[in-house]
């Protein structure tokens, strides 16, 4: 049997709550892979300090720290590769992942938004945005979808969904914590089975 355990780098801009289930799947064996590297394009987000507390290498990467995109892309490529990084997770990263790097990790980087892909995917739909688009729709289901990245916005091959009744008097703050509630219990698992070659 192998024993090996996958490393992994996730990428979030805020809270980390996605990374915290991702560190607590780790624990308890769930997600057979250990987080390496912690990427936020935010200096204040709380998650860098989920991340500190749970002994795990943090960067922040601001494009415009660098002389020209490429630059950034390249140094963020050489960090990657540094920590032994094998597979990205994008948990609440509201940057465009530079092409240079969804290159280097094809098949190998996913993401989880929060709605039923297809539907209200692309450039600005995020956080609250994406559950008052599902409110003002009149829809009857929501959740998340767990995606492969690739070079636009939430269009990635999907990997799986986790649906969530819209619920009468909803607002966008309730239906939020109900898909949350969903992502995290959804997204290691499909981690995990990335992870086994489960996707082929």
């Amino acid at each position: 049997m192998n024993d090996r355990r996958a490393r992994v780098a996730v990428f979030i801009s805020g809270s980390g709550t996605g990374l915290q289930a991702f560190i607590d799947a780790s624990r308890s064996g769930i997600l057979h892979a250990d987080i390496a590297l912690v990427v936020s394009s935010n200096s204040k987000a709380y998650g860098l300090e989920r991340a500190a507390k749970a002994g795990i290498e943090t960067l922040v990467f601001k494009v415009k720290k660098y002389e020209s995109p490429q630059a950034g892309a390249e140094d963020l490529l050489r960090t990657l590769k540094a920590h032994g990084i094998e597979y990205i997770a994008l948990a609440g990263y509201l940057k465009l992942i530079p092409l240079e790097i969804v290159r280097a990790f094809p098949g190998r980087m996913v993401n989880i938004h929060p709605a039923l892909l297809p539907k209200y995917g692309g450039k600005g739909m995020y956080g609250h945005f994406v559950h008052e688009a599902v409110l003002a729709a009149g829809d009857k289901e929501s959740g998340c979808t767990v995606h492969v990245v690739d070079e636009i916005y939430d269009h990635g091959r999907i990997l799986a969904q986790g649906k969530v009744a819209v619920q009468p008097g909803d607002t966008p703050d309730t239906l939020a914590a109900r898909v949350q509630a969903e992502e995290h219990k959804l997204y290691p698992r499909v981690l995990q089975k990335l992870l086994k070659g489960e996707y082929t």
